[in-house]
């Protein structure tokens, strides 16, 4: 079978391919739509910071594109930052679907969707720190006032996706959510909408791809970089707890207070990368930040990475495409707990959690 994601910024792309295994990551999609042949791909269609109505134009013609794909699937952020109703409506209008299955829950993160609301654990996700998010803050936690032509499907229920629409539905647990993939008798059928919760549900039923056991060469690395550009602060936690556990780690970041100008700050972030990488002195990159991670992509010259593995729920593990092939990890900002950057960066140089420092300079 073909999958094919549609994201909004490139740690949803690799976070929504992550749970299918070995997938093919984009930061644009190919003028072909890939070709024919199965597998994943997954593409940033760098619509985050986008206009809304230039937002719904590049989902439409990409939607459009990948019609043909056996398994379809729009990702959305779990605390539905980004231009969520927009996206989704032209996204049903390129895919040539008759009906759209919106489930954003992600239990693996805390984050639910209860009577159409979306919850990051006990609390509505626009009264969560995602409401104050300096770039990108959330201002609606129902699903419903977003989309009012969506049908609400309780927990437990299944969509009657048989006449066609828009399905709104709830989740508290992975196992809600691959009841409700096991309620489409034909997943290809629908166009699917949610976060890695549901990219994972539809991984366990279409089954493992030939190439899904494909091993990650070239670790352990000695001399991991870690780049902070998201201004979340689950992530300023984590770079926090990386510097008291690992003071040795390279580190690279944005200043915490990104409202000024962001897009001009993230240049200079992978300007840095790029001279690391050139002289030799970092063999593997931890990214956080979808927009951070596109642009320093951009600055290798790489046209997007090979996922090859998920260590940790929502993030992505691969090589970088290109003449430098060397591995990377990308996630979220608001992804895992204050221990996950120290994780994924002794997971890359094969240290134990509670080894010593790990190399590199700081």
């Amino acid at each position: 079978m073909r999958v094919a994601i549609l994201a909004d910024d490139l740690t949803s792309a690799g976070d929504g391919a992550a749970p299918f295994g070995a997938a093919r990551v984009l930061l644009a999609p190919p003028p072909d739509g890939g070709g024919s042949g199965g597998g994943v791909m997954a593409v940033d269609l760098a619509t985050r910071g986008a206009g809304a109505q230039d937002a719904a134009s590049r989902t439409e013609a990409a939607a459009r594109l990948f019609g043909g794909a056996g398994l379809l699937l729009k990702t959305v952020d779990s605390t539905l930052r980004g231009h969520l109703a927009a996206e989704v409506l032209a996204a049903w209008r390129g895919s040539g679907r008759r009906a759209v299955v919106v489930a954003p829950a992600f239990p693996a993160q805390g984050r639910t969707t209860v009577r159409g609301i979306q919850y990051v654990g006990d609390v509505p996700v626009a009264a969560s720190e995602f409401g104050r998010d300096p770039v990108h803050p959330v201002r609606c936690s129902g699903l419903r006032a977003l989309l009012p032509e969506a049908t609400a499907v309780p927990r437990g229920a299944t969509p009657g996706i048989a006449s066609g629409g828009m399905f709104v539905c709830d989740a508290v647990t992975d196992a809600d959510l691959d009841r409700l993939v096991a309620s489409v008798p034909r997943p290809e059928d629908v166009l699917w909408v949610g976060s890695p919760g549901l990219a994972a549900a539809l991984a366990r039923r279409v089954g493992p791809l030939p190439s899904s056991t494909t091993p990650l060469p070239t670790l352990p690395v000695e001399s991991p970089v870690v780049v902070v550009g998201s201004a979340n602060p689950v992530s300023r936690r984590q770079l926090a707890a990386l510097r008291r556990h690992a003071p040795h780690v390279r580190v690279a970041h944005t200043p915490q207070d990104r409202r000024e100008a962001p897009h001009h700050l993230l240049p200079g972030l992978a300007e840095q990368v790029r001279e690391l990488v050139a002289d030799g002195t970092v063999d593997a990159l931890v990214l956080t930040g979808g927009e951070t991670a596109a642009v320093v992509l951009s600055g290798l010259g790489a046209d997007g990475f090979d996922l090859l593995d998920e260590p940790e729920p929502g993030v992505a593990q691969g090589l970088l495409t290109g003449s430098r092939r060397i591995p990377l990890i990308i996630k979220a900002g608001g992804f895992g707990d204050d221990a996950t950057l120290l994780r994924l960066c002794r997971r890359l140089t094969g240290a134990p959690l509670n080894s010593a420092p790990l190399g590199g300079a700081a």
